[in-house]
């Protein structure tokens, strides 16, 4: 039997963040790694993080926290390149901020669509806010269909609140404006990447830990919140006074094993997202572009990311997403071989071009559903485990939509209520 007073379940980033501003504290972890989702595999000169992972610092603290870490040469810094590949053709990210660089007559059709839209004080779910603020056009070209590739949720079902700060808004002024004067109405317009990948900031948190206090390939087999301890492997007891989640808050209800709150994970709606980190013996075309976008449903995947267009490599390395609903069955060959067609039709990859190194991941969930039928009864469950020393934080143990720098941000201002109220 052990006993700690924080016991923090997942040693992902919101994990060790917490356990690095605690005092008495157990990480538990069912994988051989820490890390969570911000791993990273090198392969023959390929860097491969289990997904993009860039860092976009919106406060002095956790950008200073992080340049304090690394050196200058470890490190690259970019302003962000990426585009939309539509008709053949790239068009600056986000779309309906450069809808003049479409062809003709869609730009005409965007443009008027914009000027004609009905909007309301109040919307009802994410798709209908998509028409009401930006119009048939830019939703149908772009919006609708690379969230439907994203999400793979029908829209309706979202909140229209689901992106949160990240999903970039823009009046008819700024659409105009931009016509004339380039300004990209985006969170995130350059990032940091350390050249070893993203990894390397969870060994940035890892270093003022106590190796000996994360317990890894430790699986918790079920939550007792009233007598407040877990049952792990071999059925050892773990008692805490404080329980710090950062699993997938659907996956954590399941553990406490309590009827309503069982009830609720099966409500909590998400998707799965395949990963297929690819490496080919020679560059390809696009020599600048960082990621790009791709909303036509014609291809299987919605993005494309270019490692080693941000690494400065000569190989070319991709890390290609694929949005799938939570029920889909996963056909990885099915997909790789889509995959490998469709970069062919877009001229990312070429005939002479061979595939020299991969690696597959399944992120699931990937992103969570925010829905309106589901809130208030995640809200009025946090509430009411907060009031028994039970948290769930994290983009996943929140189940929110938000960056890397969210989940630290929150961990730590956590970690500094309850130390203060010790």
């Amino acid at each position: 039997m052990k006993k700690t007073k924080y016991l923090i379940i997942g040693a992902g980033i919101t994990g060790l963040t917490f356990a690095n501003y605690v005092d008495d504290y157990l990480i538990v972890e069912k994988d051989e790694k820490i890390g969570g989702y911000c791993k990273t595999i090198k392969k023959n000169g390929f860097v491969f993080d289990y997904a993009g992972h860039f860092f976009h610092f919106k406060t002095d603290e956790w950008k200073k926290f992080f340049l304090d870490n690394v050196k200058n040469s470890e490190l690259v810094k970019k302003n962000k390149c990426t585009k939309i590949y539509y008709k053949d053709k790239l068009i600056d990210y986000p779309f309906q901020m450069n809808i003049h660089q479409l062809e003709k007559q869609d730009f005409i059709n965007c443009l008027y669509d914009l000027f004609n839209k009905e909007e309301k004080e109040k919307y009802s779910n994410f798709l209908e806010m998509l028409y009401g603020k930006f119009g048939k056009s830019i939703t149908e070209m772009f919006l609708k269909p690379y969230n439907e590739k994203l999400y793979a949720v029908d829209l309706k079902k979202l909140d229209t609140n689901a992106m949160g700060r990240f999903f970039p808004y823009a009046d008819k002024e700024q659409i105009i404006k931009n016509m004339k004067e380039e300004n990209a109405n985006s969170y995130n317009n350059t990032f940091l990447y350390p050249k070893e990948g993203a990894e390397f900031f969870i060994e940035i948190l890892e270093k003022k830990l106590n190796s000996e206090k994360i317990l890894l390939n430790t699986t918790i087999e079920k939550i007792n919140l009233k007598e407040k301890y877990v049952i792990v492997n071999n059925d050892e007891k773990i008692y805490f006074e404080y329980l710090i989640n950062t699993i997938p808050f659907n996956n954590f209800l399941k553990l406490t094993e309590e009827k309503e709150y069982i009830e609720l994970s099966k409500k909590l709606s998400y998707n799965k997202v395949l990963v297929l980190n690819l490496g080919f013996n020679k560059k390809s075309k696009y020599t600048q572009e960082h990621w790009i976008y791709v909303p036509e449903k014609e291809y299987n995947y919605y993005r494309v990311g270019f490692y080693n267009n941000i690494l400065g490599q000569d190989k070319l390395s991709l890390y290609i997403e694929i949005g799938l609903s939570k029920d889909d069955k996963v056909n990885v060959d099915l997909e790789l071989k889509k995959t490998l067609e469709n970069l062919k039709v877009q001229h990312i990859i070429d005939k002479d071009m061979k595939l020299e190194e991969s690696e597959i991941i399944l992120m699931n969930p990937a992103y969570v559903h925010i829905e309106d039928k589901t809130n208030k009864q995640i809200d009025n469950v946090m509430k009411k485990m907060n009031e028994n020393n039970i948290y769930s934080i994290g983009r996943y143990g929140a189940w929110t939509y938000c960056s890397m720098e969210d989940c630290m941000i929150s961990a730590k201002e956590l970690a500094s209520k309850l130390m203060k109220g010790k």
